[in-house]
């Protein structure tokens, strides 16, 4: 059976150009910095976001994590928001591998961190018996706010409130290139006032691995290290950057056809009764939902009924659902899922 997968953009597979670089990619050993794939892919991420070096890493996990051991000592804390990636869904990562405090603040419904929040958060730094406020985490688009991408504005009136303080900022920037497309902005613009960036190739921009982590040269040397100490030094690691550079070159611009296609879903979303979207959506790529309190399903049971129709999708917390499009999810696979829910629901 043929299935439309909408769990994620993280399912997306690898175009048959990226296949063909896979097999053909120059390679060398990249621990050695000799795998000329891996330096032009690190070269090109840095100089699309305007920052000195780039890093490859093996995820957006890891990514995030070698940003914040790089910023961070041990005893040290990172303030983040409570539906950030990084403290949702990175196994704690930076508090069990790191040390590092992790100090969460409440994102708004548009997916910011308020100011006022932010400076209440803040330690004092005279006072031994506390730890050492250093860094401030945002995510751009946030994810499980809705897929917001998030202003430049915004994103500077952080930049500034870290400089003020004495804190670094580091974005999460996983789909940062759907918040520059949603924007209207290049994504160097978007990221420039933060000190360090990752983001990841895996998801809309259909590479089948990877992430890259940006900042200036001498954060990229100790994130390097990092990156080695966390077992992610890799050799011929060309064969997949090669998919990276495609991702780049070729992928950013279609973003704009994910949000058309979610913009389409959510349109017919709207005319069924029995679905609400929730989270202020589409407002990239994402579609949050709920159903309506006369359906008679569980969870479960509406997920499966949905999976025999051919869709898959995802439950994002209790009683809602999340759909993401993405370049495997077509016109008709919209049209198909469309029609799944008059079925299952009607």
């Amino acid at each position: 059976m043929q299935y439309f997968d909408f769990r994620s953009d993280t399912t997306t597979h690898p175009t048959e150009k990226m296949r063909q670089a896979m097999a053909s990619a120059e390679v060398g050993d990249d621990v050695y910095g000799e795998d000329p794939t891996v330096k032009a892919l690190e070269e090109k991420a840095a100089d699309m976001l305007g920052k000195d070096s780039g890093l490859f890493v093996t995820s957006g996990t890891m990514g995030n994590l070698v940003a914040v051991l790089a910023h961070c000592a041990r005893g040290e804390e990172a303030i983040m928001g409570t539906q950030g990636h990084t403290f949702l869904h990175e196994a704690g990562g930076v508090s069990a591998v790191g040390g590092v405090v992790i100090h969460t603040i409440p994102n708004q419904p548009d997916g910011t961190l308020a100011l006022t929040d932010l400076k209440n958060a803040l330690r004092n730094p005279d006072d031994y018996h506390e730890p050492t406020s250093r860094l401030v985490i945002i995510e751009n688009t946030q994810n499980f706010c809705g897929g917001v991408p998030i202003s430049l504005e915004y994103t500077e009136s952080v930049a500034a409130f870290a400089r003020e303080h004495g804190l670094l900022l580091h974005l999460d920037g996983a789909r940062i290139f759907n918040a520059a497309v949603a924007l209207g902005l290049p994504a160097s613009k978007l990221v420039a006032p933060a000190d360090s960036i990752t983001f990841c190739l895996s998801k809309g921009l259909c590479a089948p691995v990877g992430s890259v982590l940006c900042g200036d040269k001498d954060f990229i040397n100790k994130a390097r290290r990092l990156r080695k100490l966390l077992g992610g030094g890799m050799r011929q690691a060309g064969i997949i950057a090669a998919a990276g550079i495609v991702a780049l070159d070729e992928m950013v611009d279609r973003l704009a056809e994910d949000h058309r296609r979610a913009a389409m879903l959510a349109e017919g979303l709207r005319a069924n009764g029995k679905v609400h979207l929730t989270k202020n959506s589409p407002q990239t790529n994402m579609i949050f939902f709920q159903l309506d309190e006369s359906v008679a399903l569980s969870m479960a049971e509406f997920l499966e009924a949905m999976k025999q129709e051919g869709v898959l999708l995802m439950d994002s917390g209790p009683g809602e659902y999340r759909m993401v499009t993405h370049n495997d999810i077509s016109d008709k696979a919209v049209e198909v899922s469309l029609e799944a829910f008059r079925k299952v629901l009607n």
